[in-house]
């Protein structure tokens, strides 16, 4: 049929007006799905039916083939040969039979958690199970070698990894060359005896062991070991095979020092327990590894020395670490908040260090140092509230130079949390404690500025914590250029569009300096958020309102404890002082340990350390 125009028009508007379905594919939305989406209710036993029928069939065909072999030796007049072997396989098959009890066989087929159930003696169900774990073969990071030990009988094998976080020439040298071509001869042992056998003369790795589970397994494999099943035996090889590319020893990057150790923490675990042990070097240093997290089980070490920690603290300290349950822990901080005492103030509990000689300070007080796999930086507690005003090089220092640096530091905290609001207290409620000059000097500098001082004040001090995150979050040099940049070029600014006066920068400058001055990054991070607190008490109440946000805070210090220790130890409780709290006193005046950790030696040296200065220069004595 001819197309007229008449037509064209008719199927013009058709198109427009009538819906027709697109021609592009939809665009993907991921849907929410009921957390109860599961099989029918029919299908689900089916499977699980399924599931047990097959491992019953596998242990059929591996009975047969067992039967098989003892009549094939029996009628070759191989039977005294053969015995021992067929005994074992015969004990292997006995204790699969056991696994496959009808209660223990649903138990094990219904449960969730698949990593629960021990090794099989069938080297078919073992790799089944690492199969559904590992969600093989979609995933491809983990490597199934299977391999055949030459004895005599041969003896098969299999092995497993991630590659990525292992030693590729570990795996050839340590494990696959000596079962492969230097074992040779007879079987010594059979059964779980046979595990002992390969472990002591096969395996040349420094560190393997045996395991019964597969949770045990699935820890090691995902931290880099290799694992070995041995078919007949109930229980798996863990070879150390560790090998994964991590970030080198390098120089703090917050603590930096004029003095002492330039070394810093990196994000291998064994890397850092290394570092305090080139530091601390005493056998009484004991390192425990503690798995936290659900999902991602990673290794927590917690160290201290043995004969000056109290056992208590100790306990305590293992208590809560190994008490709590998440996925996923992938920083220490993060570990900090699981484990801390909750309390109202958001001072920190325990002290964040990246430097491996803080760390085997604290221990040799008596401390315990928590470090997290993967993170850099090491916790250790208890403390105080005055550990958080010292800093690495104190003691690398004269005691006269290392006491005006902790004066300085105090003084900057009373500066950077109270100086704000000590001037909007002042000029709003009490202008006559100022001189009359200053207050005449602070109103005609206020004098063209249309905004109240408190404003100033909080849009300079936003201002300037805008320009300090953006400094952090910059990378390079340039951060710290912008940051002095951007600070100078919006202070005059400021004070030529006569939006706030000139004594209003000055003060948030000095503030800030004074913030920066505190060695503990979230102990300044405190007395900034304390300083907003107090600035609305002061705008409201002037010197009063001041007055009761310093003594709550004060009284907030004295009722808190970390790890069992009061914060404001030795002053509050008071306790037997040492020459180590807001001064510290010569090396050779350390005599003791602080007395709120209650160690097991509260001695740290002799009352006459220098011994050298009561003996005569040999050159004297000769004469």
């Amino acid at each position: 049929m001819e197309e007229t125009l008449f037509s064209k028009i008719g199927v013009f508007l058709n198109r427009m007006l009538v819906f027709q379905p697109p021609k592009l594919p939809s665009r993907f939305v991921l849907e929410e799905k009921s957390r109860n989406d599961s099989p029918s209710q029919a299908e689900d036993p089916l499977k699980k039916a399924l599931a047990e029928l097959e491992a019953l069939i596998r242990y059929g065909r591996r009975l047969q083939a067992t039967l098989e072999k003892t009549r094939a030796a029996l009628q070759g007049n191989r039977w005294d040969d053969e015995r021992k072997v067929l005994r074992a396989e015969y004990t292997a098959l006995e204790k699969q039979r056991q696994e496959l009890n009808p209660l223990v066989l649903a138990y094990d087929v219904q449960t969730d958690n698949a990593g629960e159930r021990p090794v099989s003696t069938s080297l078919t169900e073992n790799r089944r199970l690492v199969e559904a774990l590992y969600r093989l073969p979609v995933n491809k990071d983990l490597i199934v070698r299977d391999l055949t030990i030459g004895t005599a009988p041969p003896l098969k094998a299999m092995l497993i990894y991630l590659e990525g976080l292992t030693d590729g020439k570990i795996v050839g040298l340590m494990i696959l060359q000596p079962l492969m071509l230097l074992s040779q001869g007879k079987r010594k042992a059979t059964g779980d005896a046979l595990i002992r056998q390969v472990m002591e003369e096969l395996l040349p790795g420094n560190q393997v062991q045996p395991v019964g589970n597969f949770q045990d397994i699935q820890d090691r494999v995902n931290s880099g070991d290799t694992v070995v099943f041995l078919d007949g035996a109930a229980e798996a090889l863990v070879v150390e095979t560790k090998g994964w590319e991590h970030r080198g020893v390098g120089r703090p990057a917050i603590e930096q020092s004029i003095r002492g150790s330039q070394a810093a923490f990196a994000e291998n675990l064994r890397v850092n327990t290394g570092l305090i042990r080139t530091m601390l070097r005493s056998s009484d240093l004991v390192t425990e590894m503690v798995p936290v997290g659900t999902r991602s089980r990673v290794n927590c070490a917690i160290m201290y020395l043995e004969s000056v920690a109290n056992a208590d603290l100790v306990a305590e300290v293992k208590r809560r670490v190994s008490g709590f349950s998440t996925d996923y822990v992938d920083d220490s901080g993060f570990l900090e908040q699981f484990i801390e005492d909750k309390f109202i103030l958001p001072l920190p509990q325990s002290l964040s260090t990246e430097r491996p000689d803080r760390v085997a300070s604290h221990l040799s007080e008596g401390r315990v140092a928590i470090i997290t796999e993967g993170s850099p930086f090491a916790l250790v507690v208890p403390v105080t509230f005055f550990t958080f005003f010292h800093s690495a090089e104190d003691f690398s220092l004269n005691p006269i130079a290392a006491n005006f640096l902790r004066l300085l530091r105090v003084l900057g905290t009373f500066i950077s949390i109270m100086l704000p609001a000590l001037y909007i207290a002042i000029t709003y409620f009490h202008q006559e404690a100022l001189p009359t000059e200053l207050a005449l000097a602070i109103a005609g500098a206020r004098e063209d500025v249309p905004f109240p001082a408190i404003f100033e004040v909080i849009m300079m001090e936003l201002s300037f914590e805008l320009i300090r995150e953006a400094g952090v979050r910059i990378p390079g040099v340039l951060g710290s250029t912008i940051g002095i940049v951007g600070a100078i070029i919006l202070g005059q600014a400021a004070v030529s569009a006569h939006i706030v006066s000139p004594i209003i920068v000055i003060l948030v400058a000095i503030t800030g300096l004074a913030s920066s001055i505190i060695p503990e990054y979230r102990m300044a991070l405190f007395a900034r958020l304390s300083r907003f607190a107090l600035l609305l008490l002061a705008t409201f109440t002037g010197l009063v309102g001041l007055a009761s946000g310093v003594l709550t805070i004060v009284v907030g210090l004295c009722s808190m404890k970390s790890y069992g220790v009061p914060y404001m130890a030795p002053i509050g409780p008071k306790v037997v002082p040492t020459l180590d709290v807001v001064v510290r006193g010569s090396a050779e005046r350390r005599e003791r340990r602080p007395d709120s950790l209650n160690t097991k030696d509260p001695t740290r040296q002799p009352y006459v350390s220098r011994e050298w200065a009561r003996k005569l220069p040999t050159g004297e004595e000769e004469k």
